[in-house]
């Protein structure tokens, strides 16, 4: 017995998995971002018990501007992490993925974008990680970048570079195809 699962079957569960991880990226950041400001404002006591259980109270305590620099770039991180799948979420819903004409300009903008973001995650990213790594050898103690949600900086480079590879035979594939149009 051989289940088949059709190609509009599949995007409709990635639209419903986007979604969830959306969600889920969006309370990470708005989590990064109001812990950060009642930190600052509020209590500094906050900083023991930041979003998710990280304690960030040993940078707190050493610099107050490492502090919002560390945080703001793990913010920064998350919500373009959340943009990203708000686009995935759009495209999907907006039904701007034709998958009869795969090759349009809708398509070729969201994989620039795609692009884009993740080039835009993988710098700040990086930039997090290197601060973070800095912070350390200064003999502040910080929890591990796994934990603080910047980790794979690399990764998303690659990804990103890849996307623009794509995003650049989509464009020639529209190209060819408004050709073909013409000539027939």
């Amino acid at each position: 017995m051989e289940i088949k699962i059709s190609a509009q079957q599949m995007l409709n569960v990635l639209y419903v998995l986007a979604w969830i991880i959306f969600i889920g990226l969006s309370i990470d950041a708005g989590g990064f971002l109001v812990n950060t400001f009642f930190t600052l404002f509020i209590n500094p006591i906050g900083s023991s018990y930041f979003w998710n259980h990280i304690d960030l109270s040993s940078l707190y305590q050493f610099n107050q501007s490492h502090f919002v620099t560390l945080t703001s770039l793990m913010s920064i991180v998350a919500v373009l992490k959340a943009i990203l799948f708000y686009l995935i979420i759009k495209i999907i819903h907006d039904k701007k993925l034709n998958l009869a004409q795969p090759f349009n300009k809708d398509v070729n903008r969201f994989i620039f974008s795609v692009a884009y973001l993740t080039l835009g995650i993988a710098l700040f990213a990086i930039w997090g990680t290197n601060f973070s790594e800095n912070m350390v050898k200064q003999g502040v103690t910080i929890p591990s970048i796994q934990h603080l949600k910047i980790a794979g900086g690399d990764v998303w480079l690659f990804m990103g570079i890849t996307l623009l590879v794509i995003a650049q035979i989509f464009k020639r594939g529209i190209e060819l195809q408004e050709e073909n149009e013409l000539t027939v």
